[in-house]
Formats: C-alpha cells, structure tokens, sequence
C-alpha cells in the first residue's frame, strides 16, 4: 500500500469540511468516512498562506492521472451543492474528491470506488481565483441572455 501524503486545508475552509464530513458520516456516507479521516490528519494552514497555492482546494482545477489506464483529466473540486451536471467538477464528498483535497503536485493518493482501490497522481493544480472559461453548450441559454425560438429556415 502507498504511504499517504501529507496533506494541508485551508483555515477557512475546515470548519465547513469538517461540518459537512460529519453530518454526512452521521448518514452513513462511506466517502464522508473516507473525508473525515483526511481532515482529522491534515495541517490546517491559514487562508492567506503562500503554500496554499500549490495545494488541492475547494474550487481549484486539478489536473490528475490514475491508475485506470485512461487520459489525464482536468476537473474542478467543488461543494456538493454547486456540483452540476457538469463533467468538469466534482464533488469533494465522492471518492475521488475526498482523495484529491489538500494534496499537492506529484502526489498520489489511494481511494477506493465500489471496493476497488484506485490510485491517484497529481500533475497540476490552478487556484480558483483563475478565470477559466465554461463551455457553452448548444440548447441551453442562460437567463441573462435572449433565447432565439427561430426554428431556422423551412421549405417553402
């Protein structure tokens, strides 16, 4: 088995993990287990910190591999109530979001998914006061925005 990494929160975020960990595990959630003893060994460093950008927190794109075989992924690590149906997040109460908070770049940390366990390895890691641009997808308009009910042209 793979010796664990150290791993860092964020001051500012603990108290709200280690709430959400607990009320979860209370339901008998196994990824909120899994997160709860990851926050209990984790160093909390302070919010400001300069070492805080090079670590995996609530809103940062992660760049990872895993032991899956498959291409590298990029996601964002968000709450639980903002994760949509989007690919590109994923909640820090799965699996896979539990495993990758607080860590940092080149680490690798084991997780397990339906009892298989997995590994995950770290290649980057953007903050998440970067703009990052979502993909506009066709058939949805945002509410800001006027919504064309044009059907397009048709056959006289």
């Amino acid at each position: 088995m793979l010796p664990l990494p150290k791993i860092a929160l964020s001051a500012a975020d603990y108290p709200r993990l280690e709430q959400l960990a607990r009320v979860a595990t209370q339901r008998g959630d196994i990824s909120a287990m899994f997160l709860r003893l990851e926050i209990n060994r984790a160093e909390i460093i302070p919010g400001d910190a300069i070492d805080l950008q090079s670590v995996v927190t609530i809103g940062s794109w992660i760049t990872y591999w895993t032991n899956w075989g498959v291409p590298r992924k990029t996601v964002q690590l968000v709450w639980p109530e903002d994760c949509t149906s989007d690919l590109a997040q994923i909640s820090v109460l799965s699996p896979l979001g539990a495993a990758l908070i607080g860590l940092h770049v080149g680490d690798q940390m084991p997780y397990f998914v339906s009892g298989c366990m997995n590994v995950v390895r770290i290649e980057s890691i953007t903050g998440p006061d970067i703009n990052v641009v979502p993909l506009v997808r066709p058939g949805r308009s945002d509410d800001n925005e006027p919504t064309d009910n044009d059907p397009g042209p048709t056959a006289a």
